[in-house]
């Protein structure tokens, strides 16, 4: 008996049901976690219109955030966009919680709802679970419950002070956000309640603080005052969480402001780990719906037309475009760490020679092992380093280019062959380090007995300048929330090249 005749599949056509939904949801469920044992959280599938889809892409895929000028902005391009055919819409938003909340789009065919819950459900949920950056710096069972309190209270303040008194805080609070991480100390999560809790302990503190009598004399802050008169330097260190200093430090926010700056960032703490794990998470998402899609047709529960339309897709999102292509943007997170999870399982089954030499830990080992352990231990640098072979460099054709600008001229400096694999992966991890994307600047002086201007110094990587453009809008901001005088120092090693100055208005 072929297996074409035992194949009985779910459904065929293009039309869904949520009771097929639920069908397809058990059956991929049956086949991640019972056969190929992913871990995940519980998941919660939400359907939504297109419309509400723009509106979870401007609110930075958080479609419980609070509201602001920019999400509109954003919601507008995005729909003038769409709707001409200039670009389309992500199938699928899905939120680092527990229950892992998973949005579908209503206009998806039944075969794109299923390659959505393989990729939303399974893959970026047993990656949200495991990996050890989500597990160390987001709490999912917490974020549904901040957002909320959040939104709640943004709204309250622009009823309280006016929109464009927070829209101007939240603006300054944005353009900072990448400088709103804590990389070293993991925050306590907090339930909603806890954090209003908390934040009524705050105000109340503040107006325990507030006397008619005594508002005439200059405020005075303990910890402050003793590391003043110890040695005249505050901080004592260096300061890179530009947001959290503001927040504990501005001489002149009100309360309702400093709420402002801890929820952005809170919020930018929340994508930390996002931003590090871009191609490992894309590509281990890629590759299980891959995989139990596959594997559901094998099942015989689904058809060839099934097939075909889920791989047109499947195919148009792991394309990587050539440099000298139309439509080039970059390294495809999508094709490079699906190309390396599929790699990394073909070194484990069916290890070349050259495998063995480069990976003798993991040549002809268990591949769910292999793969469980390089998803939950690694970020995409170390991924990289760790992971990309000499066989994938050569079927992405990669080479490095030297660029300096005391030459006239560029220069090839490794190309993939023997002498060149090693050097290529070293320089294409660098790219996904962190300290290479964002600008190194910190807070370095807080003249606390004077005049309370704060000094920042920007220290400049391998000769890159702070465009005069970027360095004035850092400062703008700052000084908004500051209030009072902002200086940006620029250093190239120990040298000092330049000083930027703002006083606040």
């Amino acid at each position: 008996m072929s297996a074409e005749t035992l194949r009985e599949p779910i459904s065929s056509g293009a039309e869904w049901t949520f009771e097929l939904l639920q069908q397809y949801d058990e059956e991929i469920r049956d086949i991640a976690v019972n056969e190929f044992g992913l871990d995940c959280y519980p998941n919660q599938i939400e359907v939504i219109a297109s419309e509400q889809m723009l509106d979870a892409y401007a609110s930075l895929g958080l479609p419980i955030s609070y509201p602001h000028w920019s999400y509109g902005k954003e919601f507008i391009r995005n729909e003038q966009s769409y709707r001409k055919g200039m670009s389309g819409l992500a199938y699928e938003i899905v939120i680092n919680s527990n229950p892992c909340i998973s949005y579908l789009m209503e206009e998806n065919s039944m075969p794109m709802q299923a390659l959505v819950i393989a990729h939303a459900c399974y893959g970026h949920n047993s990656f949200f679970k495991g990996n050890y950056l989500f597990r160390q710096w987001t709490d999912a069972d917490a974020i549904i419950d901040y957002m909320v309190f959040a939104r709640r209270y943004v709204m309250q303040c622009e009823e309280r002070y006016g929109f464009t008194a927070v829209e101007d805080t939240l603006d300054s609070c944005h353009a900072l956000m990448h400088h709103g991480v804590d990389r070293y100390r993991r925050p306590a999560p907090l339930s909603e309640e806890e954090q209003r809790i908390r934040q009524l302990q705050r105000e109340e503190f503040e107006w325990q603080q507030f006397d008619e009598i005594w508002r005439t004399l200059p405020a005075r802050d303990k910890e402050l005052d003793a590391d003043a008169a110890r040695n005249g330097h505050f901080p004592p260190e260096p300061q890179e969480n530009l947001l959290y200093f503001i927040e504990k430090h501005a001489p002149k926010l009100a309360s309702w402001q400093r709420e402002l700056v801890r929820i952005v960032r809170k919020l930018s703490q929340y994508f930390y780990p996002q931003g590090l794990t871009k191609v490992m998470n894309e590509g281990w998402a890629t590759f299980w719906h891959y995989t139990l899609l596959n594997r559901l047709y094998d099942r015989g529960r689904v058809d060839a037309g099934f097939m075909l339309e889920w791989l047109s897709s499947h195919t148009n999102v792991i394309t990587q475009r050539g440099y000298d292509q139309h439509g080039y943007g970059g390294l495809n997170p999508y094709a490079l760490g699906f190309a390396m999870f599929t790699d990394i399982r073909r070194i484990c089954e069916n290890p070349t020679d050259e495998d063995r030499e480069w990976f003798p830990d993991i040549a002809g080992s268990d591949w769910r092992q292999t793969l469980d352990f390089a998803m939950r231990n690694y970020k995409d640098e170390s991924f990289i380093t760790q992971y990309l072979s000499p066989k994938l460099m050569r079927e992405f054709h990669f080479f490095a280019i030297d660029d300096f600008q005391q030459d006239g001229f560029l220069t090839v400096d490794a190309i993939h062959n023997e002498q060149g694999y090693r050097r290529l992966r070293q320089l294409l991890a660098a790219q996904y380090n962190r300290d290479v994307q964002v600008p190194d600047i910190q807070i370095v002086r807080y003249d606390y007995n004077g005049d309370r201007a704060l000094t920042l110094q920007h220290r400049r990587y391998r000769g890159r300048p702070l465009e005069a453009h970027n360095g004035g809008e850092v400062l703008k901001h700052i000084a908004r929330l500051w209030g009072f005088t902002v200086r940006l120092e620029t250093l190239d090693g120990d040298e000092l090249i330049d000083t930027q100055e703002l006083k606040a208005t």
